[in-house]
């Protein structure tokens, strides 16, 4: 095996619940945020790389049946971690107006993480999907709800009284 997939083996596989997804997320975008207007003056080319690796981490450690909630909790992260990068003035009007427009003007760094988050989540659900397929296929092979006769439910047993069948 190639040393790269070796290593990516060893990496962490945890399992979040969608809110804990979407919590992993923005705590890591507001940290990455506040790094990066401490360290780099606010750069938004760093904040937007590094939201990349996040979103896919976010599709690769939700639980599978949370899998739709990846691609939309990290868009909140990336508003979440923009706040400390955004530059306002002035209040809360302007603090909510620089919000506003970074997320405006760093749109490409939003929807590329999106689609990362989604694509990450579109596979793995397909892939479960093909699992369970073959885990029914397998199932079916081995003798499960064969020999039914006519009128009979599975394994052969006749149907609950004032039920019908199922076909």
């Amino acid at each position: 095996m190639p040393p790269v997939v070796l290593a990516l083996r060893r990496l962490p596989s945890p399992r979040l619940t969608g809110l804990g997804a979407g919590l992993f997320a923005s705590a890591v975008m507001l940290t990455l945020g506040l790094l990066d207007e401490l360290l780099l003056d606010g750069s938004p080319v760093v904040y937007g790389l590094l939201f990349l690796p996040v979103s896919a981490l976010t599709a690769l450690w939700v639980r599978t049946a949370d899998l739709v909630t990846a691609p939309i909790g990290v868009p909140i992260a990336f508003a979440v971690g923009v706040v400390p990068i955004a530059g306002g003035t002035g209040g809360f009007g302007g603090q909510a107006m620089a919000i506003v427009t970074a997320l405006a003007v760093h749109a490409g760094w939003l929807y590329g993480g999106t689609l990362v988050a989604g694509l990450i989540a579109s596979v793995r659900k397909v892939r479960e999907i093909g699992r369970r397929h073959q885990r029914g296929a397998a199932r079916t092979a081995s003798g499960a709800g064969v020999g039914a006769g006519p009128g009979e439910g599975p394994g052969g047993r006749a149907p609950a009284a004032g039920r019908r069948p199922v076909v």
